[in-house]
């Protein structure tokens, strides 16, 4: 395990943060369910964790652009109601956050889910108060995909540069976004990505609890 230096650490929310299999499951089941289609096995449905809605169901289900935007729409009826809540910060997460704060990194969080959600959820968790940005998707899909939810952190962030901050993620989508703007990233291995894919895409080490992610940031 290599460490490099960087001021600012931005996290991805599900997967790296939070356990959200459930809510996020359960909803896109609900949303499945709307168009006849019956999925039972909610494992499948974890590949809806992490990339923007719209193109799961898209790739997954062959949902023409419409379709899956609204299904999108249909998604959140439940998420926005429920499933927001039926998730879990990942063990000592709370606890390691504030060591981060403690040792002076400026902490972010840069999601594809909504924004508004996003603190929500932070907030009902406890830990927002680590976060010096907290910055997500745009409900009208203005912002949706992880390279544009960083420039949009980056933008109210004017003292921080691209070379100041690593992303740490739990799928390659995390990764690719980091990549397309040239920021650093490395990968959590207990969320929902391939760990392979994670390195092929360009992760500089893969962490394998909060813990050992303390460890990799110590000053």
């Amino acid at each position: 395990m290599k460490k490099i230096k960087k001021k600012a650490i931005l996290f991805d929310l599900d997967g790296t943060l939070i356990d959200s299999s459930e809510g996020i499951t359960k909803s896109a089941q609900y949303a499945l369910r709307h168009y006849g289609i019956e999925e039972s096995d909610l494992k499948k449905l974890y590949r809806f964790i992490g990339p923007p809605l719209a193109d799961s169901f898209e790739k997954w289900y062959g949902f023409s652009r419409a379709q899956a935007v609204e299904a999108v729409d249909v998604f959140r009826e439940r998420y926005q109601s429920i499933g927001y809540l039926e998730c879990e910060l990942y063990p000592d997460t709370g606890k390691v956050l504030e060591s981060l704060k403690q040792m002076g990194y400026f902490l972010g969080v840069a999601t594809s889910k909504p924004e508004v959600t996003a603190r929500i959820i932070l907030k009902d968790k406890g830990v927002d108060c680590y976060f010096d940005a907290i910055c997500g998707a745009t409900m009208d899909g203005r912002i949706e995909k992880k390279a544009d939810v960083i420039r949009e952190l980056l933008k109210r962030e004017p003292d921080y540069a691209i070379s100041d901050m690593i992303l740490v993620g739990d799928t390659a989508f995390d990764m690719q976004g980091a990549n397309l703007l040239g920021m650093d990233s490395v990968a959590v291995s207990f969320g929902f990505g391939d760990v392979a894919e994670m390195k092929e895409a360009g992760a500089l080490d893969v962490l394998d609890s909060m813990n050992m992610l303390l460890e990799y940031f110590k000053r």
